[in-house]
């Protein structure tokens, strides 16, 4: 934040107390964040990718805001699951990993780099910074085991199977879900022999006569981690018994996260959850539902990108929605999107140009203002929608010199992390992989266009305009030879 700057102070959700708080770290001299990451088993959709627009969100307003509310530096982890989780999210069935090992033939170890390596580009396509340290679940095995170890005397039993965790042993089991849901007691399988229907495994044990590509001995038989175990060794070794934030999706509120809770308490022998704050958000849905990788047939982002759509487009559509509401994914939300980053790196493109030829100094005062109303804006529970039409407004303020517009835009960068002040016209436009359109096709669509433009229909306009361009053709309005397309070749 802008030095002299009276922040505003950071009010976040606590799905724990279903309320809004204020926002203080454990120790001021480092806000301590923990992220549920991938399982990585396939690629991450696109509802999966929006759970690290957002934490790469919180992430960035707890670093902005650090000097002026006297933070020290954030510590944030995410970790990469690459054992445990099973196909049901509960207690039977495979592995998603060793099922995914043997439907492609290959090394699970080959399928677990192949995948992070894959999610990590991802990331970085949407300008999501890298956290503190990435946290590998198979790193941790002997960790797992210790704290699997610690607990069971009190909390666990055996089975056949493996060591379950009696829910029983803790205080308020699912405070966190507010009460089990049909939904999620639909997602818990039954297993022979377990006390209470919420029970989870701490240690799955091998079956008799299965190969299995990871599995470690233990105290409770030779097997592999349960999926909860990982999440709560981690983030205590890495964060301590108690930090600040814990994040993840909406999905992980109902299980995943009330297990962390149950074993965090098992472990300190007390009522401390793990985290301070548990932040969730909402789902990605489509018309037909939530996306998810078990209906099939999922969009990932390099699909996006394959079609001509620079990645940050879906960012600035993430970012037009509050963090805690479902948002619906269509192509026409997705274009409008593409649109206006357009629109935005077009009039930075025009200030960066206007602020070269006659460079002069900010007006502080006046930026300021904008720069209080961002921070207000992200304070307020994080709420980047609100945050957008501020962009827009400083963008376009004409008593604002061009200089003092590009020097304001660096708050927004560091906050919306939508790159403005660096990206180009010709970085958006990214040409589709199989950009194939005819000369009568594209004769056709501007005649229409044409039409649109004759009738007003500006929104229309703008759609054919952004079919095109993901066609690999440039719309040429206002070019003085006459020409009003060309084919763009490579971006």
């Amino acid at each position: 934040m802008s030095a002299g700057m009276t922040g505003a102070p950071l009010d976040l959700y606590n799905s724990l107390t279903r309320r809004v708080d204020r926002f203080a770290p454990i120790d001021a001299a480092s806000v301590r964040v923990y992220s549920c990451g991938p399982t990585v088993y396939n690629y991450a959709h696109i509802g999966n990718l929006r759970a690290y627009v957002f934490t790469d969100t919180l992430s960035r307003v707890l670093t902005w805001k650090a000097g002026d509310m006297g933070w020290g530096p954030l510590t944030h982890v995410i970790n990469i699951t690459d054992v445990g989780h099973l196909t049901s999210d509960a207690d039977a069935g495979d592995d998603k990993m060793e099922a995914a090992a043997r439907a492609s033939a290959k090394s699970i170890w080959d399928i677990a780099a192949h995948y992070t390596q894959a999610f990590k580009q991802n990331l970085a396509d949407l300008n999501i910074r890298a956290p503190s340290r990435w946290s590998v679940a198979t790193d941790h095995i002997a960790d797992m085991i210790a704290f699997a170890g610690q607990i069971a005397p009190g909390h666990c039993y055996e089975l056949d199977s493996g060591l379950y965790f009696d829910v029983s042993t803790v205080p308020d089991y699912g405070a966190l879900a507010g009460g089990q849901d049909d939904a999620a007691e639909g997602r818990i399988d039954a297993v022979a022999g377990k006390r209470n229907r919420q029970d989870f495994a701490i240690w799955r044990t091998s079956p008799p006569g299965e190969n299995r590509q990871m599995e470690w001995d233990s105290p409770w038989g030779r097997g592999a981690p349960g999926w909860h175990l990982e999440c709560s060794v981690m983030s205590k070794k890495y964060l301590g018994a108690q930090f600040d934030i814990h994040t993840g999706g909406i999905d992980h509120r109902e299980i995943h996260h009330p297990n962390e809770i149950a074993q965090n308490q098992a472990h300190c022998d007390c009522t401390e959850t793990g985290a301070n704050w548990w932040m969730h958000n909402n789902f990605l849905v489509e018309r037909a539902g939530k996306m998810s990788k078990s209906a099939g047939g999922f969009t990932t982002l390099q699909s996006l990108i394959d079609k001509g759509v620079h990645p940050l487009a879906y960012r600035l559509m993430c970012l037009s929605a509050h963090y805690r509401s479902e948002l619906e994914f269509s192509g026409e939300t997705l274009m409008a999107s593409v649109t206006r980053l357009k629109r935005l790196a077009m009039t930075v493109s025009a200030l960066r140009d206007r602020a070269a030829a006659a460079p002069d100094a900010p007006s502080a005062e006046r930026a300021l203002g904008y720069r209080e109303r961002l921070d207000q804006a992200v304070s307020d529970d994080l709420n980047t929608p609100r945050a957008l039409p501020v962009l827009d407004e400083m963008l376009a303020d004409k008593k604002l010199s061009p200089a003092a517009r590009i020097a304001a835009l660096a708050d927004f960068d560091a906050v919306l992390g939508l790159d403005l002040a660096m990206i180009t016209r010709e970085a958006l436009r990214v040409r589709p992989t199989a950009a194939t359109i005819t000369t009568e096709e594209i004769a056709r669509r501007l005649a229409e266009r044409r039409e649109a433009r004759a009738d007003k229909d500006f929104a229309r306009s703008d759609a054919i305009r952004d079919a095109l361009t993901a066609a690999g053709v440039e719309v040429m309005d206002g070019d003085p030879l006459g020409w009003d397309w060309r084919l763009t070749l490579g971006g």
